[in-house]
């Protein structure tokens, strides 16, 4: 694919439709926010309008000539560059349109150019903690891409990159680092039922037979205080992050009510951040990015109380440059806490109740 124009976007004959479905999405959006913050505000300040705009041209200028973000090991990530492309997507801008279409135009392209023969979506060269984690952040964000803009180049790559997870998924019902089908673990698996329903959302093909098999995973994976084991195959105590993906993965599956989501929020409520928090805490920004969707979704008083106080902690470690300190980058960091602050904007289809 050529190297895509900051100005324009993928050619498509469905573009002003597209645009207007994201007009008619936005007042929807709007409407959707009154229903849930009601009698409240969304909470969301100038203070925080601020800090999102800081740290959104942070990543702005991190951005490299390619699509990628920033310098060094992790420089190439597609999980990086799909994560930034969703905060300024979350801004309200879209593809090509907006004061960051640009920048996410060359997220796709760097996406697309990464997109191997298969599907399998990682950049050669690029540190990770499990390409399988890059795959379905990076697939994640193609789908909201494809949802707003539909594009035959865009489907035809986010089409083959829901077959590779489909065709991973292992006899346990979930996946692992590497697209085998060798073992699980409830952290990758959450990544990939968030992407499979984007992309169903988006009007991908997704068996219904693997969204059964893994949400039974998931199931399986909770413990008795309402957290959830990182695997089956070694039964373990609770964690915070992987238990906040947890209770967005049975959110994902359409499951709203019911003991095992009762119980999961009621655990994750016993985490709420406080003032001692610090994101050098491991995997600080991950937790926090499915726990902030988990307590969306939840809404009412649970969402007012968990906002705020993530919301405080956030701009509280907020640097002067704009960016958040994380021990994978910065533009990791920054990308994660600009998702989680910008919430209450509900203009993601994804995070959308």
């Amino acid at each position: 694919m050529s190297r895509l124009d900051r100005r324009t976007f993928l050619v498509t004959a469905a573009t002003a439709g597209a645009c207007a479905a994201m007009g008619a999405g936005s007042a929807l959006a709007q409407g959707s926010r009154d229903a849930i913050d009601q009698p409240t505000s969304n909470l969301m300040t100038s203070e925080t309008q601020r800090a999102v705009s800081a740290g959104l041209a942070y990543l702005s200028s991190h951005q490299n000539e390619d699509g990628s973000f920033g310098r060094g090991n992790y420089s190439r990530n597609v999980a990086i560059c799909g994560l930034s492309g969703m905060a300024f997507m979350a801004h309200g801008s879209t593809p090509g349109r907006g004061p960051f279409g640009g920048e996410i135009n060359l997220c796709v392209q760097h996406i697309l150019n990464n997109s191997r023969e298969g599907g399998f979506i990682v950049a050669p060269g690029s540190s990770s903690h499990g390409p399988m984690y890059g795959h379905g952040f990076a697939t994640l964000f193609l789908a909201e891409v494809y949802g707003m803009y539909p594009d035959s180049m865009v489907r035809d790559k986010l089409e083959a990159a829901v077959k590779l997870i489909v065709n991973t998924q292992n006899e346990e019902g979930g996946w692992r680092y590497e697209p085998k089908r060798n073992d699980a673990d409830i952290s990758v698996t959450i990544c990939q039922v968030m992407a499979l329903r984007a992309a169903r959302n988006a009007g991908i093909y997704v068996p219904n037979e693997t969204i059964d098999r893994c949400i039974e995973y998931v199931k399986r994976s909770q413990n008795p205080d309402g957290g959830f084991m990182y695997q089956l195959s070694q039964p373990g105590e609770s964690r915070f992050p992987r238990s906040a993906a947890g209770v967005v993965a049975f959110y994902n599956a359409g499951i709203y009510e019911g003991d095992e989501l009762e119980r999961g929020l009621d655990y994750l409520l016993r985490h709420i951040p406080r003032g001692d928090v610090s994101s050098r805490d491991a995997h600080f920004y991950y937790g926090h990015y499915y726990a902030v969707q988990a307590l969306w979704q939840a809404g009412g008083e649970r969402w007012q109380r968990w906002y705020p106080a993530i919301h405080d902690a956030l701009l509280a470690q907020q640097k002067s440059d704009g960016s958040w300190f994380d021990q994978i980058s910065p533009e990791y960091g920054t990308a994660m806490a600009c998702i989680i602050l910008q919430m209450p904007n509900n203009y993601l289809p994804i995070f959308q109740r």
